[in-house]
């Protein structure tokens, strides 16, 4: 590292990583990208279902947190990416936009330039689909996306089963229509040729020998340093020890929606009592930093059935031929993402929007390994993973030490808004519906317990977070607006200061219907294009 560089960019994530690549192609910009975790080399990282053993506590390539879930319902553990190309490199892989809803209401509220028409050629800029390009979608673009291959006979049943619901079978989910008024098919995700493809992969590889780019990792950043109201540098601590790197032009934050604003909050800018109680020197009281926490949490059903699970290729002695099957032909099981159909659905026909998201997990778990852990089920089973798009519980991330590294403050709320109970048990329920469709009474056995058991839906409701899991779509505790209590304006500036950004998905108003990966690198590139605008060149 440097004592000075035009640009640092904190977090080299899915937002991060395009970030670097742009501000870095013009060689008189200098650039450092600096990332807490170890570099990208661990087989498993790039195994897609590698991540089986990186998602684990202890794993040096993730954040592990303790996240209360609300009310008096048991924590849970969340993990993220920590690791070049952040939650990109340990993530399911399944790539999703959003709807154009989600961006057209951000524009409304004030958020002017990031409507549909606003942020549809930035994922078609990133795109390098394999099926090839379209009016939505992209080819030729950096993040190569792969469509799950056809033909699987447990597959096409399910699609023809979702046929049978009145939902349309697609070649590409991501379409306007089947995310408007619903389709399902076989599911595209951040991989190729075989093998995982994170941001660090579509980003990185091309730049990290530019004599301009500095990539630095095992390098925690401390706090954000002011001179006056300017950012002016950072604070970093790794086994050198801890020193001050300057900043000419700008620091941007791309450290991701739980680590941006815990980062916020330890260089000054958040709630003001709660920086002043932890002794922390008030910058700008900014008393959303760290609210509006949003998360997608899926609906599950188990199902037990005839064949064509991945539950005995994916343990026991049937591993390691898959592991084989991986090694020497990048083939099999190993090359899956976390879901091979997906899609979207209402879950009343009588709506204008499709408002749930599927998914098919081609394993089934439970609690039946040792000590109550996890385990796949000795069966062949699956799962269908189902969640409302758009919840509108809200939780919150805050400090609980002025000492870096201490552990945050977490509380996600689940399922605390009346729509998010309501669609719950809409989701629940459609996978139930999709299970019984004539296509699949061939297949399907049955419901596993314990939701077999379950009718009601004060039942479903009861038991709700033992059905359930969140999706790990972290997004909003650094909101953009136009109003007085935002965190970052349109253009990613952080309020009440200069030559500070936020680019990663803090910065969503309202969480987007679907996955966050590609959301997260649009939202990268289009920071670029603001800080390029701000400084063309030189």
């Amino acid at each position: 590292m440097k004592a000075q560089y035009d640009y640092i960019i904190v977090g080299a994530g899915s937002a991060g990583c395009p970030i670097a690549e742009r501000l870095s192609a013009d060689p008189s910009h200098s650039v450092l990208l600096v990332e807490s975790g170890p570099p990208d080399k661990s087989p498993f990282l790039h195994m897609p279902r590698g991540l089986g053993v990186i998602l684990n506590p202890g794993n040096k390539y993730i954040w592990d947190y303790q996240v209360q879930t609300g009310g008096n319902q048991p924590a849970e553990r969340w993990f993220r990416g920590r690791t070049l190309g952040g939650s990109s490199s340990v993530n399911g892989m399944i790539y999703m936009r959003g709807a154009p809803l989600d961006y057209d209401g951000w524009a409304a509220m004030g958020c002017d330039g990031w409507s549909w028409s606003d942020v549809a050629p930035a994922f078609v800029a990133l795109e390098d689909h394999d099926l090839g390009p379209g009016p939505e979608r992209g080819a030729g673009g950096p993040q190569h996306i792969t469509t799950h291959p056809k033909g699987d006979p447990l597959c096409e049943a399910i699609l023809t089963a979702a046929q049978e619901m009145g939902i349309n079978r697609v070649a590409d989910v991501n379409g306007l229509a089947p995310v408007c008024e619903g389709g399902m098919g076989y599911q595209p995700s951040t991989r190729w040729h075989g093998k995982r493809f994170s941001a660090a992969r579509a980003f990185l590889e091309g730049a990290r020998n530019r004599p301009n780019l500095d990539i630095v990792t095992e390098t925690d950043v401390l706090r954000v340093e002011f001179t006056a109201k300017r950012a002016s540098g950072i604070r970093v601590r790794n086994k050198a020890g801890e020193r001050s790197i300057a900043a000419r032009r700008e620091v941007i934050i791309s450290a991701g929606a739980i680590q941006t604003p815990l980062l916020l909050q330890q260089s000054g800018i958040g709630p003001a009592a709660l920086l002043q109680l932890l002794g922390i020197p008030v910058i700008v009281d900014s008393p959303d930093v760290g609210r509006n926490l949003r998360e997608h949490r899926h609906a599950d059903l188990r199902l037990q059935v005839r064949g064509h699970s991945q539950n005995r290729d994916l343990g026991g002695l049937r591993a390691g031929y898959s592991m084989l099957r991986y090694i020497l032909g990048r083939t099999g099981p190993m090359t899956h993402s976390a879901h091979e159909i997906g899609g979207f659905a209402k879950s009343d026909p009588a709506l204008d929007h499709a408002d749930l998201q599927f998914g098919l997990l081609s394993v089934s778990a439970s609690s039946t390994g040792k000590d109550g852990k996890i385990a796949l089920d000795p069966f062949p089973g699956i799962t269908f993973v189902t969640y409302f798009t758009r919840p509108e519980s809200q939780g919150e991330v805050r400090l609980t030490s002025a000492e870096p590294g201490s552990s945050p403050y977490i509380n996600v709320n689940h399922l605390s808004a009346e729509i998010d109970r309501q669609r719950f048990v809409a989701a629940f329920r459609w996978n139930r519906r999709l299970a019984q469709q004539p296509a699949l009474k061939d297949w399907v056995v049955e419901e596993c317990s314990p939701s077999n058991a379950l009718q009601s839906d004060d039942d479903i409701l009861t038991n709700a977070m033992s059905l359930s899991g969140s999706c790990f779509h972290t997004a909003g505790t650094a909101r953009m607006g136009k109003d007085d209590r935002a965190v970052v304006d349109p253009q990613l500036r952080v309020c009440g200061v200069e030559g500070l950004r936020v680019a990663d998905t803090s910065i969503m108003p309202t969480l987007v219907s679907g996955n966050t990966n590609g959301p997260a690198m649009m939202i990268g590139l289009r920071a670029a294009d603001f800080i390029l605008r701000n400084h063309p060149r030189g």
